[in-house]
């Protein structure tokens, strides 16, 4: 389905940066796409350490920042007409945040608006281990409608980098975003490598 879409990019305070600059980097290839880049001031931190970038120097052109006080984000309103939204990496605050509908800035507002509205709404949770807690939060977004996507990774592609990993949890995100991709070959155990 690679029609003209909106997606909103959200980054949070988890480790994990990777994946979210990997999902931009792809997404922002796609003329067909609109994207929303949130990021919290956690989230910010973690993407620097860990990418060795700032935020504003990896967000594609297709897309418009917003950090997590910014409440003109046209996404906080369920008469934005976007489509999906990723939270990537998922911190368990804002799995938290999601699951008890609190509001607090304008990814949890984005989220409630994906549950509300009936929109995708990709969790990509990145902890371990998972307490109790963290494990009922991730059934209540999923009872509640959202997709948690955890950063568990597969190795059958024969992952050579630590890039190809990050793939992999990239593909499967495109997978559920419905766009198509040649990332990660799908499983197919009669293929020798």
């Amino acid at each position: 389905m690679n029609t003209e879409r909106t997606i909103i990019v959200a980054i949070t305070g988890a480790s994990g940066s990777l994946y979210a600059k990997e999902l931009m980097k792809f997404l922002g290839k796609h003329l067909f796409l609109r994207m929303y880049v949130a990021v919290s001031d956690a989230g910010r931190i973690v993407y620097e350490i860990e990418t060795g970038n700032s935020i504003e120097r990896d967000v594609p052109e297709n897309a418009e920042l917003f950090s997590e006080k910014d409440f003109s984000a046209p996404f906080i309103s369920g008469s934005c007409p976007f489509d999906a939204m990723v939270i990537v990496p998922c911190s368990m605050a804002t799995l938290a945040a999601v699951a008890q509908g609190t509001g607090q800035n304008i990814i949890h507002r984005g989220a409630d608006v994906c549950l509300k509205e009936r929109r995708k709404l990709i969790l990509v949770p990145r902890e371990t281990p998972l307490s109790v807690v963290h494990l009922r939060n991730m059934l209540i977004c999923a009872e509640i409608g959202a997709v948690v996507l955890p950063a568990m990774p597969g190795f059958y592609h024969h992952p050579r980098s630590v890039n190809d990993v990050v793939k992999f949890i990239v593909a499967r995100i495109l997978d559920h975003l419905e766009i198509s991709h040649q990332m990660v070959a799908a499983w197919n155990p009669t293929v020798s490598v």
